[in-house]
């Protein structure tokens, strides 16, 4: 129906009532028929008529849409009528000194509920009728506070929404019993299996946005012992932002499940290093390098340089950036290897960065494990070419991406991780630039990482594979692992080494349950299976040794590690002889020298 269509049937259903609530209670005090001659009667009935369509429109009764009606709505309707009646006393006053007061009264009492009835009609009709014809999946929500009552509104209102909200569940002690809008609070959250049964759930939306990652955790795997769809309501700043709508629910992700609040950044210090510099980075192609490309853009650099070794992972990145920010700021794609250090010092005298970003390296541990000159090659010579190129050309700060793998090293990667680490605080002692580097635990979705491997088997059917049941990691996401990057450019002075606190270490047999039934299987179906422990693997990763710990945070939620003295002419050793060296002695020769001075006991980082 058309606004003039709605407006024209609205003011001629309101013209009826007002004209039938004044007549009938006219009638009902004065039964004979000689009372609608009257002249007060028929004066008082035009100017209430037109009085009401006054104030209707004052208070935008023939605007508002009924179907969402609510107190409100009511109140308008209270405040239109009231001050049409009380114009017809006044006219009445005037006309012979004396007002009707029980007829308008009895006529204020049926025109409020003739005309509320008439508009929360169509409200009930749509409700009962209109949406419960629709087949929808019977919906528990968890979280009856502002949160669950707007995620409930919007499904009961929502004629084209699959969902239909029969209960909450809710930890408040006070809520249980009690009903909101209509749907009761059935129990608690270590109620869910048994009010999913008892209710016939089909579906389940999480819908407190204040609630922790532990939290969530916590209460996901109470959904997941149900078998049934769990799935999280939107963001309250997207919703207010106009991003996305309340309705529009997102699956549980691994990344919700990890147990920690992510890390917040200093965003003046970040745009004070970035915004109007050249940013150079290096494996920009990689998972890393090219989140942290899409962190850098957001800050406005003068200048982005892309370098990586793949020219289809460098398209890639370099036509995302073009497409999104266009002629914002240069963006210049760099076919380049970090291990020609021709190539690195051209590229290093041409576009003179302000900051480079060195992500570029070869981080599978099993397969360096069988290439480890191919480690050697790219992770210490290509980081010893990009740094000593930032050096020579003036850049103002180096960060090198490193791995929580090069604490105490038992693997060919982390091995050179660390001797890369050494290289660059060997350079920092001299060197105008700030060298810096930062520590990654495993991160969630980048190449190579369980999760992608997980999902690929779980697609295939399964079994899942874990190398074994105690083996336990630090995680963060894609995104997480890049600010960390930039916050550590913002904060370094030279030679540091920088360390998120990621909380506790996540068991990988935990992760791949939590993916199996995010994907909608149960743990049965798909399988679980123990490989072993692949070649150079830990049981267990560690974020500082005993040697680099520094008890205070330099940031909410950052560590900051001390330097530690190394033998820097056995690392220039190693560059000078590892070509000609055999594969078993070269293995030895790094693993020894990653692991000089850097005994010691599992740490556990903790934030404050």
């Amino acid at each position: 129906m058309t606004f003039q269509k709605r407006l024209s049937f609205l003011i001629a259903l309101d013209s009826f009532i007002v004209l039938t609530a004044i007549y009938a209670s006219y009638f009902l005090l004065h039964p004979q028929l000689s009372v609608f001659k009257t002249p007060t009667l028929i004066i008082s009935s035009v100017v209430l008529l037109l009085s009401h369509h006054i104030y209707a429109g004052v208070y935008r009764l023939y605007k508002k849409a009924w179907e969402y009606a609510s107190i409100p709505e009511l109140l308008a309707i209270v405040k239109a009528v009231s001050f049409s009646i009380m114009t017809a006393a006044l006219i009445q006053m005037i006309i012979d000194f004396d007002i009707y007061i029980r007829a308008l009264a009895i006529t204020w009492m049926l025109h409020v509920l003739l005309i509320g009835g008439s508009r929360f009609a169509w409200r009930m009709f749509r409700d009962r009728v209109v949406n419960k014809a629709a087949d929808k999946k019977r919906t528990l929500i968890i979280g009856a506070g502002s949160g669950g009552m707007m995620v409930a509104r919007q499904l009961l209102h929502n004629q084209e929404a699959e969902l239909k909200p029969v209960a909450f569940i809710d930890d408040d002690k006070k809520k249980q019993r009690l009903e909101y809008l209509g749907l009761s609070v059935a129990g608690k959250t270590n109620q869910i299996k048994e009010v999913v049964e008892k209710y016939n759930i089909e579906h389940i939306i999480i819908a407190i946005p204040s609630l922790s990652k532990k939290e969530l955790n916590r209460i996901f795997l109470e959904c997941s012992s149900t078998k049934v769809k769990t799935q999280i309501m939107p963001m309250f700043e997207d919703i207010v932002t106009g991003k996305i709508s309340v309705n529009q629910f997102r699956d549980v992700q691994v990344e919700d499940l990890l147990g920690r609040e992510p890390v917040e950044l200093d965003l003046e210090s970040i745009s004070n290093s970035i915004t109007g510099k050249t940013i150079l980075v290096t494996g920009a192609g990689g998972s890393i390098g090219s989140e942290i490309c899409r962190q850098v853009s957001k800050f406005k650099p003068k200048k982005l340089l892309l370098l990586g070794h793949g020219e289809n992972s460098i398209y890639s990145i370099d036509m995302e950036l073009r497409n999104k920010y266009k002629d914002k700021f240069g963006i210049i794609p760099v076919i380049a290897d970090v291990q020609d250090r021709a190539r690195i010092f051209e590229v290093m005298e041409v576009h003179k960065p302000n900051m480079v970003y060195h992500a570029a390296a070869h981080k599978h541990v099993p397969l360096m494990e069988f290439n480890p000159k191919e480690a050697v090659k790219n992770n210490v010579i290509g980081t010893k070419n990009v740094a000593e190129a930032s050096d020579t050309f003036g850049v103002s700060t180096f960060v090198l991406i490193s791995s929580d793998k090069a604490v105490n090293p038992t693997n060919v990667m982390g091995s050179t991780k660390r001797i890369a680490e050494m290289v660059v605080q060997e350079l920092a002692k001299t060197s105008k630039t700030k060298f810096v580097a930062v520590r990654f635990g495993n991160v969630l979705g980048s190449r190579g990482s369980v999760i992608p491997l997980f999902k690929r088997q779980i697609q295939a059917g399964g079994p899942v594979t874990v190398t074994h049941p105690e083996m336990t990691r630090y995680f963060m996401t894609i995104p997480e692992a890049s600010r960390l990057v930039m916050q550590a450019g913002a904060l370094a002075r030279g030679g540091e080494i920088f360390v998120l606190d990621m909380g506790e270490p996540v068991k990988i047999v935990d992760l791949a349950r939590n993916l199996i039934t995010l994907s909608g299987y149960s743990i049965e179906e798909i399988g679980i299976r123990f490989s072993g422990i692949r070649p150079g693997e830990k049981m267990f990763e560690e974020l500082l040794n005993e040697n680099e710990v520094h008890p205070v945070p330099v940031f909410p939620k950052i560590f900051i590690g001390k330097a530690v003295e190394s033998e820097f002419e056995k690392v220039r050793g190693l560059i000078e002889t590892y070509e000609v060296t055999v594969d078993g002695k070269l293995k030895e020769v790094v693993l020894s020298l990653a692991n000089k001075k850097a005994v010691g006991k599992k740490m556990k980082v903790v934030g404050s």
